[in-house]
């Protein structure tokens, strides 16, 4: 093959290699970092660019989509001492991609420590209960205490999330012992408040029985006297209707206490009217 053919070849083949080298097609959602001479010098925005062959150099292709990074788990103490295991997910843009490139080593690396940091500040001063209830207060301090930090690097923080909040193992294990002592705490208060109740109304019960076997018997007893006095108006110095009316309630008395469980023998005087007057009062003739 001729020398000029082998040169023109080679030309053709520099000028296209130019050419390529010269044009940069950025695709959408991405930026490109072009370095000229090993400095920063333009960041090339999606669609046709032109740069200078074998002087620029593109040395970083970042997204400008929002970037999701997961916070690992870890575990967090509160300011009463408990023991917490908290993950969360922020949601990140890169708003300016030089300083993230330039700014800091590695800023998935970097955002993930300081979420993880603050975090662990943020739960410290809290109880166990608010910690475990207010994920949006947690959320919102974190979002203000990273915020300022990472936009120096060129990036916003959209949000972050707390993803799940748990007790550790040893936590939880006292904790479902805790609460299993409150329920039990709470049946026995519960039974001896029932058993309390039922005491008193038993009480107000047979105090109530009482009044009222006690007032009849004062109603029995007036009713009686009133009878006697009836009779004895009735009657004047007659003995004979009195001591049948005493007669009957003896006899009745003695008719009680035959039919009783305890009686198995019943003595009955042999003269009834001589022991009712005797009742009276008065002197047998």
């Amino acid at each position: 093959m001729p020398v000029g053919t082998i040169i023109g070849l080679a030309f053709l083949i520099f000028v296209g290699v130019t050419i390529f080298k010269g044009v940069r097609i950025v695709p959408q959602g991405y930026k490109w970092i072009v370095q000229r001479l090993g400095k920063y010098h333009a960041t090339l925005s999606p669609g046709l660019n032109f740069v200078i062959p074998y002087v620029d150099e593109v040395a970083y292709k970042v997204t400008t989509k929002d970037i999701v990074l997961d916070i690992p788990s870890q575990e967090v103490i509160t300011r009463d001492n408990a023991v917490l295991v908290m993950n969360a997910v922020a949601y990140i843009n890169l708003t300016t991609p030089e300083k993230a490139v330039y700014g800091i080593e590695n800023y998935i690396w970097a955002i993930q420590n300081l979420v993880q940091t603050s975090l662990r500040s943020i739960v410290g001063e809290m109880d166990l209960d608010d910690a475990l209830s207010s994920r949006d207060h947690i959320k919102a301090k974190l979002k203000a205490a990273i915020s300022d930090d990472i936009s120096d690097w060129g990036i916003t923080l959209k949000t972050v999330e707390i993803q799940d909040i748990q007790p550790s193992p040893t936590m939880q294990a006292a904790m479902e012992a805790q609460a299993a002592a409150e329920r039990q705490r709470r049946a026995t208060v519960t039974k001896a408040d029932g058993e309390k109740q039922a005491a008193i109304l038993e009480a107000d019960g047979r105090l109530e029985a009482s009044r009222r076997d006690a007032e009849a018997q004062v109603v029995l007893a007036e009713s009686s006297q009133k009878a006697i006095e009836m009779v004895t108006s009735a009657v004047g110095e007659q003995e004979i209707p009195v001591a049948y009316l005493l007669g009957e309630q003896y006899i009745k008395a003695m008719q009680d206490l035959a039919r009783s469980n305890n009686a198995k023998t019943v003595v009955l005087p042999a003269d009834i009217l001589n022991t009712i007057r005797g009742v009276m009062g008065r002197n047998p003739s």
